[in-house]
């Protein structure tokens, strides 16, 4: 049932994603937009470079209707058929199965085609009759290896629109049709026929001169193109689908102790399935049997793996490089972390950023500027007493060069390879708009725990009193603290187990938070508060453990007292710890430019404690804010001129990562701080916060770049062309190459470099590594 507001029903919103075929620029995608969009209720995104329309339309809409308007438009509409497995027939990327067809017609184009060029190019070669030869072997480069231009030109004209192919096809057979007029009808044809090669038109050339190399050379140029812009789609897209094909394909569950090899589809949750050592985890779950050491690298970038034990979550997709486990399921499909970060990182490749939409503006009104501007070039020659070979070949040039292939696909290539190469390394970026909010970001807010510290508490020091062993203090805490399940309680419990197996406990009791009590080895042992200890059991604190105990309160640590047998024997001091990344990663945002805040509940002593250890200024610390402050202390950075950039990982953190310009969540905190961030840290490292934000700007400054490549291209290159300063040839291998430089200048993304390049992995913190508070 539809919600209903004030007892009215109210339609959701419902969400689409269409494949579209036939679109060979960045124009044609802003025609289907167009079109899409004048629909009511719909409102709809077409990329050019992934080939897909995400529509969203209200609840009373067809979807049928959508698929039926881009028909209409010209050019084919799907929904998408589920990816296939790697291993399955034909399960190869659409942009690798139009590479391979292109390359077919490119390599046979090319044999064509540069005997004509030889020809046409060098006059020693220009025996009898060789015009004729030219136009034999030009004659199925024009026809058939252009065929895709001209029938996506024909296709266009039948729905009164020009795009790209236009330009090609008019360009491409004028040059024919000329040659042709001149061969038969002209002078061209006669025997003996000679024809130098200049870059510029000569005003004196007539009906001699024909552009069969032209014609040739430039679908040849533009097929090269349109292949190596292929190829490079595949590349930019390779990321993605390595990340969807990374999961087990099967899995052997434990059915009546049976174990049975089922598909992964299969799968349902609460199962249990064996992991077997080398044998990928088939999706998330709990180990419910056995320890291991489990291989993530290829979720999270990490290259230590990681120590799981019963209890532990463990990720689908990731290596089992230990022993046998056995793992009940908790999430499958498209529920788990892998299938959300494959989501995530498509979602940002199909957005827009706001330059992409000025670019998709203008190349939508380009083409008809260009068919105009190639009438008025012809038109002004042939005015100004020109030959009509100084004139066509002025306006053949403006045709060829104002392709703007450049302008569709700079930033969507961008954002392909960024996005990708982010996954690789443990960042989702979740979408464009985010790449402009990274440029801006002066300040950033760091939340302390689970953040800049482990979120665990560990154990610091163990003090004995005078005459006392300390291994023996920690022995006998410990196996009391066993059998709690407070923090404090099990970081001594797992210190004390480090050296071996703990004693038994018997008459074991907990006292409302105060402490724990039992006996151990006959030794009856008390472990707690000073106040607790002192009041209830009237014991009397040594004087140089209470200076032990007050100096650590002072650095924000807790000390716990530990006694036995009626006397005070020792203070265990525990703390939470920072993480051995975070002191670099500070310093890597200063390098970024960028200034860190910390923030946090803590008492103020405890926050500047942790901000010493990791190089953050006292000045710059905001302590004792409860969880509903934290969103207005983000605003007052605002209200101070600050871009504000926050890091959090806890739900009480979700409201703070909306309020700040760009919220980064640590992927081991909760779903709801990562649902709320726009950019998704897989790993605890903050490290990779500023791998994150330098990838961000890495990825928009090669947009950028792009964009102003395409665009100056144009305009240089128009006005030589419609000087007649440009060869048409010369023209259509220029045209091309923008494409080229574009998409490869894109490509580069590939090679960026994580600077968090060691310690722990997502979601267990190595706190033998991590610096106490």
């Amino acid at each position: 049932m539809s919600p209903t507001k004030h007892g009215v029903a109210v339609d959701q919103p419902h969400r689409i994603e269409l494949s579209i075929g036939g679109m060979t620029c960045a124009s044609c995608a802003a025609r289907i937009e167009k079109k899409l969009n004048k629909l009511d209720g719909v409102d709809a995104s077409v990329n050019y470079a992934t080939e897909k329309a995400h529509v969203t339309y209200s609840g009373s809409l067809d979807p049928a209707v959508l698929i039926a308007t881009v028909e209409a438009t010209g050019y084919t509409a799907a929904v998408p058929s589920p990816p296939r497995d790697a291993d399955q027939p034909g399960a190869t990327a659409p942009a690798a199965d139009e590479a391979d067809s292109l390359r077919s017609r490119l390599l046979i184009c090319s044999i064509l085609t540069v005997p004509v060029i030889a020809m046409s190019m060098i006059p020693a070669l220009q025996f009898t009759n060789w015009q004729w030869l030219a136009l034999t072997l030009a004659s199925p480069v024009v026809v058939w290896g252009a065929l895709p231009f001209h029938r996506a030109a024909w296709t266009n004209a039948r729905h009164r629109a020009a795009t790209m192919d236009t330009l090609i096809s008019l360009g491409v057979g004028a040059a024919y049709l000329w040659s042709l007029w001149a061969l038969f009808v002209g002078h061209a044809g006669m025997p003996g026929m000679r024809m130098p090669f200049t870059l510029l038109p000569q005003s004196d050339s007539g009906t001699e001169h024909i552009y069969l190399e032209v014609a040739a050379a430039v679908t040849v140029f533009i097929l090269a193109g349109r292949y190596f812009e292929a190829r490079a789609k595949t590349r930019s897209g390779a990321a993605l689908r390595a990340l969807l094909q990374m999961g087990a394909k099967d899995v052997a569950v434990l059915r009546e102790g049976v174990e049975i090899r089922i598909p992964t589809a299969q799968l349902s949750v609460g199962d249990v399935f064996v992991v077997r050592p080398g044998e990928k985890i088939a999706t998330d779950g709990i180990v419910v049997e056995g320890t291991s050491a489990v291989d993530a690298s290829m979720l999270t970038g990490e290259s230590v793996p990681v120590e799981v034990h019963p209890g532990d979550d463990v990720t689908g997709a990731t290596v089992n490089a230990g022993g046998r486990l056995l793992v009940r399921a908790s999430r499958i499909g498209a529920d788990t972390q892998l299938a959300q970060m494959a989501r995530l990182v498509e979602e940002a490749q199909n957005g827009k950023a706001s330059v992409q939409r000025l670019a998709d503006r203008v190349s939508g009104i380009f083409v008809p500027i260009v068919l105009a501007l190639s009438a008025v070039t012809l038109a002004a020659w042939l005015g100004t007493g020109h030959s009509a070979t100084v004139a066509f070949t002025a306006a053949v040039a403006v045709l060829i060069i104002a392709c703007p292939c450049a302008l569709g696909l700079a930033t969507p290539t961008a954002l392909m390879v960024g996005t990708g190469r982010g996954a690789q390394l443990g960042i989702l970026i979740k979408g464009p708009q985010v790449l402009e909010s990274t440029r801006r970001v002066d300040t950033i807010v760091l939340d302390k725990t689970g953040t800049v510290t482990t979120g665990h508490m560990g154990l610091i020091a163990v003090n004995p009193r005078a005459g006392e062993n300390s291994d023996e203090v920690l022995t006998l805490a410990g196996a009391i603290e066993n059998g709690s399940q407070h923090p404090i309680a099990t970081a001594i419990a797992t210190a004390a187990s480090a050296g071996g197996s703990l004693p038994p406990v018997q008459d074991f009791l907990t006292h409302n938070g105060q402490g724990v009590s039992g006996v151990v080895d006959s030794h009856a042992v008390i472990v707690g508060t000073l106040r607790w200890l002192t009041e209830d059991w009237a014991l009397t604190a040594p004087d140089d453990l209470i200076a032990i105990a007050e100096d650590a309160q002072s650095q924000g640590r807790t000390p716990v007292w530990v006694a036995w047998d009626g006397e005070m024997r020792g203070v265990i001091t525990v703390a939470d710890t920072v993480k051995d990344t975070s002191a670099q990663a500070i310093e890597q945002f200063r390098e970024l430019g960028l200034r860190p805040i910390l923030l946090t509940g803590d008492n103020r002593r405890a926050a500047l404690a942790v901000a010493a250890q990791v190089g953050i200024n006292p000045d710059d610390v905001i302590s004792e804010v409860l969880p509903a402050d934290k969103v207005n202390a983000v605003k007052t950075l605002q209200s101070q001129g600050c871009t504000v950039a926050m890091v959090g990982d806890g739900v009480n953190d979700a409201a703070a990562l909306v309020q700040a310009d760009l919220g980064l969540a640590m992927g081991t905190g909760t779903d709801v701080a990562i649902e709320a961030s726009d950019l998704t840290l897989v790993r605890g490292d903050l490290r990779t916060a500023a791998d994150a934000i330098r990838l961000s700007r890495s990825t928009l400054k090669t947009i950028k770049g792009n964009l102003f490549w395409a665009f100056a291209y144009n305009v240089a290159a128009l006005p030589l062309a419609a000087l007649g300063l440009l060869n048409p040839l010369i023209a259509g291998a220029a045209m091309a190459f923008s494409s080229v430089f574009v998409v490869s200048n894109s490509l580069r993304l590939r090679r960026f470099a994580s600077i968090a390049s060691s310690p722990t992995a997502a979601g267990v913190p190595d706190t033998s590594k991590s610096t106490p508070v």
